[in-house]
This record gives structure tokens, sequence and C-alpha cells, in this order.
């Protein structure tokens, strides 16, 4: 039986590195929070002190990010899921619920696709199915070649604009400049490997009509980095999801929004409890 610590930043050893993350509250089926590029784990505190009272709750820093210190990998999203799992495995967590943003949506889908079965549910944030076209790829890959030449620092400030309401920009400056720091405190190289993790992954919106279980589908309206767009696209696919629009919010919703953003899955996570119950108490009549 594994006996779980609970607190911020501990450390379990997966595939090779230590992985840094979370872990609040109890609950039968634990919540799973993957970040986006190029952030990490605290960026769903706000979700995490929401619900510690009445779920579990578990943000791990992926590879290479925050405090999962990793200098030499290949990053990718296969070798994301890979660590999800085992680390899944690591901590007893047979089943969980998978809730991404961004890229971290993006290894949700690569999850669902590969291991389908050690999942309950599925949050899916700001974030899409579809890859890079070639253009986009074409893209990242002058951005590598001119951080490699010039630096980070254009990106990242270009990035950490683009990714916010015009709103926050101009009235939360202190959550800006949170955000600032957590995209700097990345290497050069992270930034890079990352960057070519997103330009080669697969597309997942071939298996949109095979996920059967709850799916929660929540979209800044004024997302610019995945819109939304491609959010109604997977509502549009996937047969058990419920798709919300968060109003005054870009590719960061649930920061941008976190009251609005925390009922949605408060809302979300009270409907799969009871048809979770009610299901059980079907079963349990038989």
């Amino acid at each position: 039986m594994v006996i779980a610590k609970k607190g911020y930043n501990l450390s379990v050893n997966v595939n090779s590195i230590d992985l840094s993350y979370d872990d609040l509250g109890e609950g039968l089926i634990p919540i799973v929070f993957l970040h986006g590029f190029p952030f990490d784990k605290t960026m769903w505190q706000e979700q995490l002190e929401f619900l510690k009272s009445t779920h579990r709750v578990i943000a791990c820093d992926i590879r290479g990010f925050g405090k999962s210190i990793d200098e030499e990998s290949y990053l990718s999203m296969d070798l994301f899921t890979n660590d999800l799992i085992l680390f899944m495995d690591k901590l007893g967590l047979e089943k969980i619920i998978l809730c991404g943003l961004s890229m971290g949506g993006f290894i949700a889908l690569n999850a669902m696709k590969r291991f389908p079965s050690r999942f309950e549910a599925l949050i899916l944030c700001d974030t899409q199915c579809i890859a890079d076209s070639y253009e986009v790829k074409i893209k990242r890959y002058k951005t590598i070649s001119d951080i490699k030449e010039f630096g980070v620092s254009n990106f990242n400030e270009g990035f950490i604009k683009n990714v916010f309401h015009e709103s926050s920009i101009t009235n939360k400056p202190e959550l800006v400049e949170q955000l600032r720091k957590v995209v700097f405190s990345n290497s050069q190289h992270i930034i890079t490997q990352g960057l070519i993790a997103l330009a080669v992954r697969a597309e997942s919106c071939s298996i949109l009509e095979n996920i059967t279980i709850p799916t929660l589908i929540i979209c800044g309206r004024e997302d610019a980095v995945t819109p939304l767009d491609e959010s109604k696209f997977m509502n549009k696919n996937i047969n058990s999801s419920v798709l919300h629009v968060i109003s005054n919010a870009g590719h960061v919703s649930n920061l941008e929004e976190p009251i609005k953003f925390n009922k949605h899955l408060r809302d979300f996570l009270y409907d799969f409890c009871d048809t979770s119950r009610k299901s059980k108490e079907l079963e349990n009549s038989k």
C-alpha cells in the first residue's frame, strides 16, 4: 500500500528524474493538474486551495519545468505521458481525473489515446487537438533559431503578452509579473526543447469520438494561442463533453478569472460525483 505524503513541493523519482508535485486534500478519485508551456505547477494554486477541502488535488511540475529539473532530455508529449503514468503508479493512483491546460491538455489527450483506462474524467482547458501546421512548425523553428542567437528574453516577453487578455495586462499587473517570473525561470534549453515538443506533437482529434468519460472543456473567450473555435470543435466531437467559455480571459483563464473557472470546476466535479454515486447505487441494487 502506498502511503502518500501531503503538502507542497514534494518529490518522487520518476523515469530517472525527481518530479516535483503538490498533494493536498482527501478524496476517492484524485484530480491531477498539468500546467501549460512554459509555466509550472504554481499556476494551479488557486484551484488547489479552492478544492482541497473536498477533493484530493495534485499538481506536478512537468519534466524540465519548475522544480522537475532536467537539462538533458529531448522532450516530447510521449515522454511527458510516460512520466505521468509512472508518477501515478508511484503514488498508487489507479485512476484519476486529469486536468490539463494548453500543453497540459496536449499531454492529457496523448494519455487518453494511450492509457484510456487510467482516467475517470477529463478536463481540457485552453487547449486543442490539432497538430502544428507546416506553417506553424516553420515559425516555431524560426523562433528556436532566434533564441539560440539572441537569447530568450524577446520570446518570453512576447509570449507573456500573448497569453493574457488585454484587460489583464492593464488591470492585473501583479498577476502578469508573477507569471513573467515563472516563464523567465526556465533555461534556454527547456524553452527550446519545449518548442520542439510542441512542433512535433501528433494530432489527437482522431480519438475524440472514442472519449466516453465525462469531459469538461474550458476556454477563455479571447484565447489567442488556442482559439475558442478549437474548444468548440472538441466539444462537438466528444459526446460526453460540456464547454464553458470565460469572458475577459485569454489563454490562462484559470489565472485571469479564477472565481469563474473554479465554479465550472466545482459544478463539473459535483455532477461527476453525483453521477458516479447513482451508478454505484444502481449496481448495488441489482
